[in-house]
């Protein structure tokens, strides 16, 4: 078997990208995407008339209203070509609005089931801020599941666990761009491959940490930058990957070992942990490399958010003239 195939004895694989048409060589189990994603895809020829029929569908409506149109659009046939779910995001710029928040989320969901898709087959994706993890506690409650998405620290996912948030996405490839910057010259690639990658390690902790004390919350590794990371994670739950990746997985079959094992995790002695809001902000205030790469992944997705609004904007302009 080529590796993409060994990987699936041992995760659920998923496709990150907002290009469709992409999925069905792969066939992941899910697929993700993010505001940079869908702005890349609306701005490909194949992807414009969809856009341009979402935007003369809902001609006159509130600009965010026709964003979250486009989004359940590309989701809607993502769901066509994967069997499981697909996770559509909130607007970066309410990262820190737990109201505005779930009011965004509620109404995503209500456009899916309009559509006729069911709640379970949804994740809702939110920043992993304190104000996103309240909210996806109370979405939770409401049968809405989420994505907890840009996560860097290891408070951010022990709160995640304790609001009993569906799954997480844990960032490795960030986590590794920050460490080779901050290392500079002194970075040897050689010695952070691997199981010795920084971003690798963050989330065998937390998954270990969930799966020692029971925590249902799914972990889902995001966020690669080369094969050899999804190959030692190999074994968590869900492992999220860009097309490029999954084309070199599926283009090679060396040996690909489970990496991670729930039983195992189980045995070790690794203490609860648990974080009230005070303790939650300083933990992360705490860890430069979170702190910064969060703020950095908002401010990203917000920037590509505000491009889409002003595509869109202009197409409804060109309408109206």
């Amino acid at each position: 078997m080529n590796q993409l195939d060994q990987l699936r004895q041992y995760t659920t694989v998923v496709a990150d990208t907002g290009n469709f048409r992409q999925l069905a060589q792969f066939a992941p189990q899910d697929a993700t995407t993010n505001p940079s994603l869908i702005l890349k895809a609306v701005q490909q020829a194949e992807y414009a008339p969809l856009l341009a029929e979402t935007v003369a569908r809902k001609f006159g409506a509130a600009l965010d209203d026709i964003v979250d149109a486009v989004l359940v659009r590309f989701g809607l046939e993502i769901l066509s070509v994967v069997p499981g779910r697909v996770s559509t995001e909130v607007d970066a710029r309410l990262s820190f609005d737990t109201a505005a928040t779930l009011a965004r989320a509620r109404r995503l969901i209500g456009l899916y089931e309009a559509a006729g898709i069911g709640r379970e087959r949804v994740l809702i994706k939110i920043a992993a801020t304190w104000e996103g993890i309240r909210a996806a506690e109370l979405l939770e409650r409401e049968g809405i599941r989420c994505n907890l998405t840009l996560l860097f620290a290891f408070c951010q996912a022990v709160a995640c666990g304790d609001a009993g948030v569906r799954l997480i996405s844990p960032f490795v490839g960030r986590i590794l761009d920050w460490h080779k910057k901050a290392a500079g010259s002194a970075w040897n690639d050689a010695a952070h491959g691997g199981a010795a990658d920084p971003g690798v390690q963050s989330v065998v902790a937390i998954y270990q940490h969930f799966k020692l004390h029971g925590i249902a919350t799914q972990v889902m590794g995001a966020s690669f930058r080369n094969t050899g990371q999804i190959v030692a994670l190999a074994g968590c739950d869900l492992l999220t990957i860009a097309p490029d990746l999954l084309a070199a997985l599926q283009a090679t079959d060396a040996p690909l070992a489970r990496a991670l094992d729930a039983e195992a995790a189980r045995a070790l002695p690794l203490p609860a942990v648990h974080f009230d809001e005070p303790a939650f902000r300083w933990a992360l205030n705490q860890d430069a490399m979170a702190t910064e790469k969060l703020a950095e992944g908002i401010r990203a997705f917000a920037a590509d958010a505000g491009k889409l609004d002003t595509l869109i904007a202009k197409q409804q302009e060109a309408r109206a003239r």
